[in-house]
């Protein structure tokens, strides 16, 4: 359990972390001001503190300055807005752990909140709660996978997880560590498409304070977390070419150097990589190197999508259903067939991702003991029905129907990344999020 505080002006948002954070083991405190959380900070020593950059007056960097002021060790994380980005990675180089940015995804916090503790409270990154539980399909496909992990974790070999987003390649990796020899060690993620180019050497070796403006403080490096363990690089294809080089000489060399420091660390890791691109074509069009490919490529799993493993459904369904009914405090058996059907003819595009955050949304509106259609998303209760409103076939409503349809084309294209999205259509992050919201869109 972790001592943490939350600062945001948004009272609901706050209550709503508060919430999530406590059922997932944690004691939280809430504050709504920089005057508010100064008081606290000054009063109780927390494990993190998780702030919003913008505050009433005063800012994150002030929340950041207090708390480490009153103790180094606190970790602090950075909510922001796609706009502020630059100011949490100034907040990063200045002693924050790292930032998230805005609408906030409360499980994506809880990760980094899971693999910022073992720096400072001392626990291992892997744990065995419900969130990293797997779960064997029965599908060939599922007994395909698992037949590998078994085959492969007892070895030391590198393996690429191929796969769509979604499809659970994180489950995958900590499968294969938790049947390792590795398993009493630590088990750390690092996301490679939300690690900022300037900070990547730093995220991955570490620094020792003074090495770069804002390096207030000696800094480990992921590679040193996991000595002994597992290093899980998720969507490795977003890794900056020139990061490429560094990474592949510390997994040959099994040695690293913190930024600003000439000694060499010994490292024994593990290096197990997700992607959802083909990385042999990115070797081809010249995005990822040839050597690292070749290095990663010692053993490959192919993560199939949910389309192509119907059998497994309603097992990842029902297990789902059971751990939104202890989340909400809810006792829904069920499924009813029509619910069931409904379910076995959609499509899936989001995945497991995606099928969770139906399960959820369903079992929060479910007023029986079953799960009928009517609890279901519109989207797969009815995929093909149009709006039911009736608008008048006007121009702006033309415009607006064509760019949702662009939007959710491009989306469907680069397997929802919404970064690569926003980039395709040629708009921000934060305004991609707005469309989303305004046409109803469900990504997550």
């Amino acid at each position: 359990m972790a001592k943490i505080l939350v600062v945001d002006d948004d009272s609901t948002f706050c209550l709503m972390l508060k919430t999530f954070l406590v059922r997932n083991g944690h004691k939280v405190t809430e504050a709504f001001s920089f005057d508010d959380a100064r008081q606290a900070i000054q009063t109780t020593t927390f494990d993190v503190v998780l702030t919003d950059f913008r505050l009433p007056e005063k800012s994150g960097m002030d929340v950041l300055t207090e708390a480490k002021r009153k103790n180094r060790d606190t970790i602090v994380i950075v909510m922001t807005g796609y706009g502020d980005i630059r100011m949490a990675v100034k907040a990063i180089k200045q002693g924050a752990y790292d930032y998230v940015t805005k609408p906030v995804n409360p499980e994506e916090i809880l990760a980094t909140i899971n693999n910022a503790l073992p720096i400072s409270v001392g626990k291992t990154p892997e744990t065995d709660t419900d969130a990293f539980t797997f779960i064997e399909g029965k599908s060939r496909y599922s007994q395909e996978v698992m037949r590998y992990i078994n085959i492969v974790a007892p070895t030391n070999l590198s393996v690429i997880i191929q796969g769509d987003s979604g499809t659970g390649k994180e489950f995958v990796a900590r499968q294969i560590h938790r049947a390792s020899k590795r398993n009493s060690k630590p088990f750390v993620a690092i996301d490679c498409g939300a690690l900022p180019r300037e900070l990547a050497a730093s995220e991955f070796f570490g620094h020792i304070k003074g090495s770069f403006t804002g390096a207030i403080a000696d800094k480990i490096g992921q590679f040193e977390v996991a000595n002994g363990g597992t290093l899980f690089l998720d969507e490795i294809g977003n890794l900056p070419y020139d990061v490429q080089v560094n990474l592949l000489r510390a997994i040959q060399e099994r040695k690293i150097k913190r930024i600003g420091s000439s000694k060499e660390i010994p490292v024994d890791v593990r290096i197990i990589v997700a992607t959802n691109e083909d990385l042999l074509e990115m070797v081809n069009r010249g995005t990822f190197r040839e050597d690292l490919y070749h290095r990663l490529n010692e053993f490959t799993i192919r993560v199939a999508p949910l389309a192509e493993r119907k059998d497994d459904l309603m097992v990842y369904a029902q297990w789902f259903l059971n751990n939104a009914n202890r989340e909400m405090g809810k006792s829904i058996h069920d499924f009813s067939p029509e619910a069931i059907d409904a379910m076995l003819q959609y499509s899936w595009p989001g995945n497991l991702r995606e099928l969770k955050n139906a399960i959820r949304r369903a079992v929060l509106l479910e007023q029986s003991s079953s799960i009928t259609v009517e609890s279901l998303p519109t989207e797969i209760v009815s995929p093909s029905q149009k709006s039911s409103s009736t608008k008048t076939d006007n121009l702006k409503n033309t415009k607006e129907k064509a760019e949702q349809e662009l939007i959710i084309a491009t989306l469907e294209k680069v397997k929802y990344n919404k970064t690569k999205a926003a980039k395709l259509l040629n708009i921000d992050r934060k305004t991609l999020y707005n469309k989303l919201k305004q046409y109803g869109i469900d990504t997550d």
